[in-house]
């Protein structure tokens, strides 16, 4: 058989047998490779080593939340180890871990992906990864569903002014039954959702199912889930505000989108439009937002915040602004929690063995992240 004529790149993807030559089945042969691609080329040699276990760690501790049910999911060729510390040897050739330190990157000379195991890219992570082109990053978006619903929630919750209502009985006064009435009907109502992207897309379908009529802006435009869902681009947001009744957020955090929606944004929607953020607080101007809150003139249900908890003993006492919002009726509050569910961890455990088992098959992973566009 003539010797292999593969690029040593390629070699090194297929990995080595104990008596050093290329782990490739008895009597194979490599096809001519054509126009150089390094992605197809990995792919493939995956194939090639039917017979060796693909490496995954789990840079993460504790691990019996997630590691049981992701197991009974993975494919018997993918050995799967978990701990916040490196395996010995450290030879995995994907990395399951958020954010992770130059040395969990460095460790392994087999490392081809690492895997965020949540939607979103780490400002730390994105840093890092930028000196490693060679290690495709990809997410997962695990939390799609339980974002979109609570994003639902917290428009139906802010229209139909549920929190005064439900502060008014509680003290037994029922003259809010008596009052002109407050609560915001959905059906035909018009929804902007500004980001379509996984949660974008729960979002826009759940918008549908309530009657409203939906449309969508996106960087890159793309497959909508229904054709009565109308996509636009970002340079119609502007000429989309002033018809948008009800205003979705679900877009990533990036230099383009920090403040993307400012006083001018917030001045084009109508008198009485609701505000649903489940993306990054810091994508709505933070002063602007609670003045035109503080009006009564717009509605809002916010998840995400400008402030956070520095440290455990924070977590009870740590204001989500240097803005009173807590003292505005007509905004409901959440401390960041839309993509948690009693089903978090099992969707998760999902999402990473479809990519893994993927992997392992050599098809293509899906959810590559862009580490110079920051998502």
């Amino acid at each position: 058989m003539p010797a292999c004529r593969c690029p040593l790149s390629i070699l090194s993807a297929i990995g080595q047998t104990g008596d050093g030559s290329a782990g490739m089945p008895a009597g194979a042969r490599c096809k001519p490779l054509g126009k150089a691609n390094p992605e197809r080329a990995i792919h493939k040699a995956y194939r090639y080593n039917a017979g060796m276990k693909l490496k995954v760690h789990l840079k993460r501790q504790p691990c019996e939340d997630l590691v049981p049910p992701l197991e009974r999911l993975l494919s018997k060729d993918i050995t799967l180890t978990c701990s916040d510390k490196l395996p010995d040897p450290p030879d995995y050739e994907i990395l399951i871990c958020g954010v992770p330190d130059r040395e969990a990157i460095e460790a392994s000379p087999r490392l081809k992906y690492l895997v965020i195991p949540w939607s979103g890219l780490p400002q730390k992570t994105r840093d890092l990864m930028l000196q490693f082109p060679e290690i495709a990053v990809h997410n997962i978006h695990h939390n799609a569903v339980p974002a979109a619903e609570m994003a639902i929630t917290l428009m139906l919750v802010a229209a139909k002014d549920l929190i005064s209502i439900d502060r008014a009985l509680r003290e037994g006064d029922w003259s809010k039954r008596y009052e002109p009435a407050s609560p915001v009907i959905i059906t035909g109502r018009k929804a902007l959702v500004l980001g379509y992207g996984a949660i974008g897309k729960e979002i826009a379908a759940r918008c549908l199912g309530l009657g409203m009529a939906v449309s969508a802006i996106a960087a890159e435009k793309g497959e909508t889930m229904d054709p009565q869902i109308r996509v636009h681009p970002p340079d119609r947001l502007h000429s989309l505000l002033p018809n948008s009744e009800i205003l979705f957020l679900s877009l990533p955090l990036t230099g383009e989108t920090r403040g993307l929606i400012g006083e001018k944004e917030l001045s084009l929607l109508p008198d009485g439009a609701v505000i649903v953020n489940v993306s990054r607080g810091s994508i709505i101007d933070e002063e602007a937002l609670y003045k035109h809150l503080k009006t009564g003139r717009l509605r809002a249900g916010l998840d995400v915040w400008y402030e956070y908890p520095r440290t455990p003993e924070a977590r009870t006492d740590t204001p989500p602004s240097r803005f009173p919002f807590h003292d505005i009726s007509n905004v409901v509050m959440t401390p960041h929690l839309a993509g948690h569910s009693d089903m978090t961890e099992a969707f998760r455990a999902r999402e990473l063995a479809r990519l893994l088992n993927l992997a392992r098959e050599g098809r293509p992973l899906p959810n590559k992240v862009d580490l110079s566009r920051g998502y």
